[in-house]
């Protein structure tokens, strides 16, 4: 069956610095998907994870690694084979609790594996399990499974067959080689000898796989340049929104500011109303005198008309005030329904938030997706390679 991931979680990778071995080096941008693998043939357990073409964990676990918290979000182990340490940076406790778990219970699983395969190995070597005249063994080497000595397995031998060889280390890797557009393909020719019919068909069974999982590549990564450009078109509308948006809240102020001159109008009309009671009370009270003294006519008359003119005066005040007063009531409702607009952008800029952040989610479906066609990839490449090796 070869490897199959059974258990999976996304975090951000690193690892130590070469030259100082003190400080982390990121090797991902972003949180990755980080795998448990389980390669049944080897019985090994391994850690991989890819940032897009990349592996950048590698890391087949052995029974004396160990699996340190160095905080509450973050864990660390050391791997001699590859010669470097590794660090995963989680997004809570609980899926780095998870995760060292699932560490601890591969790590015993492998070392029950390879006490297993150490006896298997020495019942093969005594001289009553020896083969007879004609049938083909090979010894076991590290290299044959991939790592050292920590992580041997014993391939099955069977009587006039030979012994299966192994995928390498540098099976994962080959299967990401060719990259076009920043997403992962694979070969679509791929020849497969055969010694008889059954081979043949199963090498073109397993074309036809390869050729739908480019067809499945191809539309994701249509997809994906589809979203992309969505994206960009939304950030342009945002900027449009935010920049409207600003515009009106300046609106607004300078109409607040239109409202308290508005207020100072209002005093200014009640002073003038009262200006102009008193002109009329005492142009009465002059009328009255000048009744019940004629002498007094020509002082009174011009003194009538003085107040006449400024009774006109004070109605073209009473005109300018009622104007002003008209402006007011417009730029109130104007204001008003510049709040309404503003409230209608406020809306339209949290519904395209919305749909940015769902678009978001999509997206990371998308990348979750990839990464899952990414491991049925590899697993695919390991069984094509198997099936060569058996040809």
């Amino acid at each position: 069956m070869g490897e199959q991931p059974i258990y999976s979680t996304r975090a951000h990778v690193f690892q130590i610095d070469p030259n100082t071995k003190k400080n982390w080096v990121p090797t991902s941008k972003h949180a990755v998907t980080v795998s448990y693998f389980y390669d049944s043939t080897r019985n090994v357990y391994r850690i991989i994870s890819l940032d897009g073409s990349k592996a950048i964990i590698n890391s087949t676990i052995t029974p004396n690694m160990t699996f340190t918290k160095t905080s509450q979000k973050f864990g660390q182990w050391a791997d001699s084979r590859a010669n470097t340490v590794y660090g995963l940076g989680f997004s809570s406790e609980h899926h780095l609790v998870k995760f060292a778990e699932k560490f601890a219970e591969f790590k015993e699983a492998a070392r029950l594996a390879k006490e297993k395969s150490q006896e298997k190995m020495e019942l093969t070597s005594t001289p009553s399990q020896e083969s007879a005249a004609g049938d083909i063994q090979s010894p076991l080497t590290p290299e044959s499974i991939n790592g050292t000595d920590d992580e041997r397995a014993t391939p099955d031998v069977t009587q006039n067959s030979e012994p299966r060889a192994e995928p390498t280390q540098n099976a994962l890797p080959f299967t990401h080689r060719l990259v076009k557009g920043g997403v992962p393909t694979i070969l679509t020719h791929m020849h497969l000898a055969s010694p008889n019919q059954e081979g043949s068909t199963i090498s073109k069974h397993w074309e036809a796989e390869l050729a739908a999982l480019k067809g499945n590549n191809a539309k994701l990564t249509a997809a994906l340049l589809e979203s992309t450009a969505n994206v960009k078109q939304w950030k342009q509308q945002l900027a449009a929104y935010q920049e409207e948006a600003e515009r009106l809240h300046k609106r607004v102020t300078e109409l607040e500011c239109m409202s308290g001159q508005a207020n100072v109008i209002k005093s200014h009309k009640t002073e003038l109303n009262q200006t102009i009671e008193e002109l009329e009370s005492t142009l009465k009270a002059k009328e009255e005198l000048l009744s019940c003294n004629p002498l007094k006519v020509v002082w009174f008359t011009r003194e009538i008309e003085r107040l006449k003119e400024e009774v006109d005066n004070a109605h073209q005040l009473q005109a300018q005030r009622d104007s002003l007063t008209q402006k007011l009531q417009e730029t109130e409702t104007r204001n008003k329904d510049l709040e309404v607009q503003l409230s209608e952008l406020e809306q339209r800029l949290e519904s395209s938030q919305m749909e940015q952040e769902a678009f978001r989610k999509n997206l990371k479906t998308l990348l979750e997706i990839l990464d899952g066609k990414i491991f049925e990839l590899t697993e695919l490449r390991d069984n094509l390679a198997k099936l060569i090796e058996c040809s």
